[in-house]
């Protein structure tokens, strides 16, 4: 890995993952891409950056092309509660991208890594310590396409040998960028209203507990399995990874340490409650750990006291 280029580049993974790989390989060497432009934003102004619909397939072969990269990270998609509200444009986004992106590295002998979630599993899932291999029939839109991109991602490294990889996200915290429309969007949002208002209303219900990542422990664990031995994979394309696993009042009081006027109250959006209540409330990440030695740094305190130090200041 030593070129490489980045779709949904201004998402809440890739804008992180750009500036770990600029960090890494040098700023020339990470060709962030992505739909649309910020200004201002690093990820734009920092290193190279093309705008680039990963429906376009020729464009989307071209840039890695003209680029020489011998990487592509594959993270553009539509998330699971905005995926739920646009099924069908999720499917034709998410799959139609996904099939552009393969092809791309398997015409130009790429590494390749897509993210799947959770959301690949369903109600018929086993829930508590849900095993690496297991039942995957989820009821989202969203979870559709992650189960068939896992399957796509086998299909093109054993019928054409491309270096496919990638792992099941939990929910993902970050103090960088804010989500774009998941389920778990509420473990973000809380750190935000706790500093400005000292009391958040939750879309998700007491009770309901979900796995998450610290970010940083994340972009970790991407480049970690990008730079193992393959030769180590078995499951390549699905590693379960996951850091803690949380229902909205252990992150209030975890917050209450910090902020002990903090207060929570909830207002539970049926349609998301109905995702998470299909996703398991805690997943065996051993798999990842064995094969290329996966080991997140943050529990749910310590992302708690980064998340609220570096959002106080974010938001002065």
């Amino acid at each position: 890995m030593k070129k490489v280029m980045i779709t949904g580049a201004l998402g809440q993974i890739g804008s992180e993952l750009v500036e770990r790989l600029r960090n890494d390989l040098g700023a020339d060497n990470v060709i962030a891409t992505d739909v649309r432009t910020i200004e201002g934003s690093s990820v734009v102004e920092g290193g190279p950056f093309e705008i680039l619909d990963v429906m376009d397939k020729d464009r989307m072969f071209q840039i890695a092309k003209n680029n020489g990269v011998d990487t592509l990270f594959h993270l553009a998609s539509l998330l699971s509660a905005t995926a739920e509200a646009k099924p069908q444009f999720a499917w034709n986004l998410n799959m139609t991208g996904l099939t552009n992106a393969l092809e791309t590295a398997r015409e130009l002998n790429l590494q390749f890594f897509a993210p799947s979630s959770i959301a690949a599993f369903g109600p018929s899932t086993p829930m508590d310590n849900t095993p690496q291999v297991t039942i995957q029939r989820p009821n989202t839109m969203y979870g559709v396409t992650k189960v068939a991109m896992e399957l796509l991602c086998d299909y093109y490294h054993t019928k054409f040998g491309v270096d496919t990889r990638g792992v099941r996200f939990p929910g993902l915290i970050s103090y960088k960028v804010l989500p774009g429309g998941g389920t778990t969007d509420y473990a973000v949002d809380i750190y935000y209203e706790a500093i400005k208002s000292g009391h958040y209303d939750s879309f998700i219900a007491q009770g309901t507990k979900m796995d998450m990542m610290y970010m940083s422990d994340a972009i970790d664990a991407i480049v970690d399995l990008m730079n193992a031995p393959a030769d180590k994979l078995v499951n390549r394309n699905a590693f379960n990874i996951s850091a803690m696993s949380f229902e909205p009042e252990e992150i209030a009081a975890s917050i209450k340490k910090v902020m002990p006027d903090f207060t929570l109250g909830y207002a539970v959006d049926p349609v998301r409650q109905g995702i998470a209540d299909s996703w398991p409330n805690s997943i065996d990440s051993s798999a990842a750990c064995q094969e290329w030695n996966f080991n997140p740094k943050f529990d749910l305190d310590a992302m708690t006291k980064d998340m609220l130090e570096k959002l106080t200041e974010k938001l002065k």
